[in-house]
């Protein structure tokens, strides 16, 4: 089999109308069950949101913000809609962020993306994400117990001991980051240990960047990535076609430019948004994941037909201090509502003389001496505006260029 089941291959319109006729169930539970979206969401109708329109204009929760909602309302923040017990599991991020995990099989949707990095029912696969606090090791058990895979849980650390085991148990797969994966090559060479079992690996939690990847082909392994978070689970994932990821079948993914909640052209730059709509433990609705990608055209030659993303290109969440002064893309953002003849901005922060400066870029027309008085009410720091023919489509709202040589 080339494909994991017939939901990767249906025609695009069928999936659309499929993901759109299940939306108005999940916003609905969201509100009835999770305190925070009953609130955010009081004047919305859940009937009638059935379009990628609807959804555009619902607001964006994002994740830098769970912090501070998880003080306010503790544990969760008010977005999830199960109590302990119905739980099976939760977990600390750093922050601390806390997250659930429901007690469905294969939780964090991760058999699907297993299974397009080649690991098939049977194979015995090393797990090397950490299985203490964070869901890191979950998150990779629960898609190869239920694609039928044997797991060794290896976790991170003791190097030494895990190449032993290695070279016992011969596994099949490695899961973890490329960069420990690395790690551990190393170490089975330093030892003298084979491991000819290995072939190979769905690597998430940091880039993998090609000069990784080919070094690990040059050792035998070839590797796939997959784009996952410990809120949302698996996202997007690398096929063998390795022409960007396929976004996963049970969510819905927008690319909002960042600051604002509006969905971008095609192909630009702009924050990852996601939905989900199995997860009825955590039914994130709008979620910013503070992560830039864009839109790839077409479908994937592997015959996978849903949507596909670039992969991870930068953050989004692009705060910065200007004089000791915090300034946020949501800022910058309400600078360009306020001024339609404005298309597109941002913001540059430089130095000279070491005092820190700031000039807001534009493309479009208008007058740069209202436009910086709006951009000196929305930030309380003053700062020159300038049109440029255009800027480029990196998804940066805010460019810190300052030097400290």
């Amino acid at each position: 089999m080339e494909h994991f089941d017939a939901l990767e291959t249906r025609d695009p319109l069928q999936r659309e109308a499929d993901l759109m006729a299940r939306l108005p169930g999940q916003i609905a539970h969201a509100k009835a069950n999770a305190p925070w979206f009953a609130e955010s969401l009081a004047g919305i109708d859940a009937a009638a949101v059935t379009s990628r329109e609807a959804l555009a204009r619902l607001p964006v929760v994002r994740k830098h913000e769970l912090i501070e909602l998880q003080k306010k309302h503790p544990p969760f923040g008010g977005l999830v809609a199960s109590r302990w017990g119905q739980m099976g599991r939760v977990f600390s991020s750093p922050g601390p962020i806390y997250e659930p995990e429901g007690r469905s099989a294969d939780y964090w949707r991760t058999a699907r993306a297993l299974f397009a990095a080649g690991i098939r029912a049977g194979d015995l696969v090393h797990n090397g994400f950490s299985y203490h606090m964070t869901p890191g090791g979950w998150i990779m058990e629960g898609g190869a117990l239920a694609l039928g895979c044997t797991v060794f849980p290896a976790g991170v650390g003791q190097t030494e001991l895990q190449v032993q085991a290695m070279a016992d148990l011969q596994p099949h797969a490695y899961v973890g980051t490329p960069s420990f994966l690395r790690i551990l090559l190393d170490k089975a060479d330093e030892l003298g240990v084979k491991l000819p079992s290995l072939t190979k690996a769905l690597v998430s939690g940091e880039a993998f960047l090609p000069p990784v990847r080919e070094a690990l082909a040059a050792r035998g392994v070839i590797g796939h990535q997959a784009y996952a978070t410990a809120d949302l689970g698996v996202i997007a994932y690398e096929t063998p076609a390795r022409e960007g990821l396929v976004v996963d079948e049970e969510v819905i993914l927008e690319i909002v430019r960042p600051g604002t909640g509006d969905p971008v052209p095609a192909g630009e730059v702009g924050e990852v948004v996601v939905t989900t709509l199995l997860n009825q433990t955590y039914p994130l609705i709008r979620f910013g994941t503070g992560d830039l990608s864009a839109l790839l055209p077409g479908v994937s030659p592997c015959g996978r037909t849903n949507l596909r993303i670039k992969g991870w290109m930068g953050r989004a969440d692009q705060t910065t201090k200007i004089k000791g002064m915090f300034v946020h893309p949501e800022q910058i953002a309400a600078v360009v509502k306020r001024h339609p003849e404005i298309t597109k901005a941002r913001l540059v922060v430089t130095n000279p003389d070491s005092v820190d400066a700031m000039t807001l870029l534009c493309e479009g027309a208008g007058d740069t001496a209202v436009i910086a008085d709006s951009l000196r009410e929305m930030t309380k720091l003053r700062g020159e505006v300038v049109f440029v023919p255009a800027l480029p489509n990196d998804g940066k709202v805010i460019s810190d260029e300052r030097k400290y040589d």
